[in-house]
């Protein structure tokens, strides 16, 4: 799918989906374009030298980060480095973070950054270089009660280590002004599996109220990065059968079931999973179409689109990813008969983290692995239940009441503080 398409139905997607909640909640013209209006957005420029064909050359790259808004508590949102990354997505993700913040009642607002590269192009020394180059031009939108990254998509603990090195030259050691951050410089045990065991968790409670019990149900998973691959590792840990796995150059299919993992062990040794023991190929394509119990997007945007969404054959599409289910792809979904768990919810366990160890910098006290994932799944199941019940009571379907929930509650913070 050419990227310029895909920034486009993200953004689209997301407008539908708003619109839908807006209507429902009955918020005034004002009230709208309060919500829709981001507090501010910063494009930058940076040059870096980098080596092409054998010659040193200077290539400019551009840096991104948008905060929506920030009427529930400082700006939080990720970092992504990749080839697709523009202003158009950023806003529309920041947009995101906003709204699933304020559904798990974390006070946080929604924030989105990025550089649009390829890091697997640039050498470490280069990549470090590129990352504190802009975090000095963005220090003066950081801070612990100001704005707070996290990893994304081409970013990782590491990543993170730079800005916190960075930020800290002007303002002393702040660890809480990053979050996803090595152990060794106050980040959270657990935060690295956060996103994929919540997304897991909540799997695990719709299929007992779906009476398919998790023992046995067949997964596949679209997308084998840090949030896939835990994903993955989560239910087989609870006994569910991993059908089919992917990344971006193809997938691996098993009929009677992926060793999750090998899988791991086989990406860490030769990057992809191509050629991984017991498996057969198949395309990207052609996975997100096999017959399953459950259907995991973990990748980009707008994977399942006006394009293919006929052809699934899941029971339960659960969108570990931001926005890969097109607007038009949801309804066609739904009036299949087809459940979606949507993206504000279930991986809404990367910000339940993210915020928890936001408050173990504040408090200087480290939690364990245990508390931090037991207090993570009793969050995300009490918020499941809560989305459930709206939408039993109202009768939508789950994203329908998980945006009035999350947006209403944006919506009264922002008349409260007489915005």
């Amino acid at each position: 799918m050419p990227v310029e398409r895909k920034h486009c139905q993200c953004q689209d997607t997301q407008g539908h989906f708003l619109q839908r909640a807006f209507d429902n909640l009955k918020l005034e013209p004002a009230q709208r374009e309060l919500l829709l209006a981001p507090f501010r957005e910063t494009t930058i420029s940076i040059p870096l030298r980098v080596h092409q064909q054998g010659r040193e050359v200077l290539h400019t790259f551009s840096g991104y980060r948008v905060q929506h808004n920030h009427a529930r508590g400082p700006f939080k949102g990720g970092l992504r480095f990749h080839p697709g990354v523009n202003l158009g997505e950023t806003r529309a993700l920041a947009r995101l973070m906003t709204w699933k913040s304020a559904l798990v009642d974390v006070p946080f607002g929604g924030a989105k950054g990025g550089i649009a590269l390829d890091p697997k192009t640039l050498g470490a020394d280069a990549l470090e270089v590129l990352t504190k180059r802009f975090t000095q031009k963005m220090v003066p939108l950081l801070g612990v009660h100001q704005d707070i990254p996290a990893p994304d998509i081409g970013t990782n603990p590491q990543v993170m280590a730079w800005i916190l090195e960075e930020y800290s030259k002007a303002h002393g050691y702040t660890p809480g002004v990053v979050t996803g951050k090595p152990l060794e410089l106050g980040g959270s045990a657990g935060r690295l599996e956060a996103t994929g065991y919540g997304v897991a968790c909540v799997i695990r409670k719709v299929a007992s109220e779906m009476s398919r019990p998790i023992e046995g149900a067949r997964v596949v998973v679209q997308g084998f990065g840090n949030v896939g691959s835990h994903v993955a590792q989560s239910l087989a840990r609870m006994g569910a059968c991993i059908i089919a796995l992917s990344d971006y150059r193809g997938g691996v299919a098993a009929e009677s079931g992926i060793d999750v993992s090998a899988a791991v062990r086989h990406v860490a040794e030769a990057e992809w999973l191509e050629g991984l023991a017991g498996t057969e190929p198949i395309s990207n394509a052609e996975l997100l179409e096999l017959p399953c119990d459950f259907l995991i997007p973990a990748a980009l945007e707008a994977t399942i689109n006006c394009d293919n969404a006929s052809a699934i054959r899941a029971a339960v599409v659960v969108e570990a990813a931001n926005i890969p289910v097109t607007y038009t792809a949801d309804a066609t979904l739904r009036d299949r008969g087809i459940v979606i768990i949507p993206d504000i919810l279930a991986n809404a366990g990367g910000v339940l983290t993210s915020y928890y160890e936001w408050v173990q910098n504040l408090q200087e006290f480290p939690w364990d692995r245990e508390t931090v994932l037991h207090r993570l799944e009793q969050r995300l199941l009490r918020v499941y239940e809560q989305v459930r019940d709206l939408a039993r009571s109202h009768r939508v379907d789950l994203r329908t009441a998980a945006y009035d929930l999350a947006i209403g509650r944006v919506a009264k913070a922002i008349t409260l503080r007489g915005f």
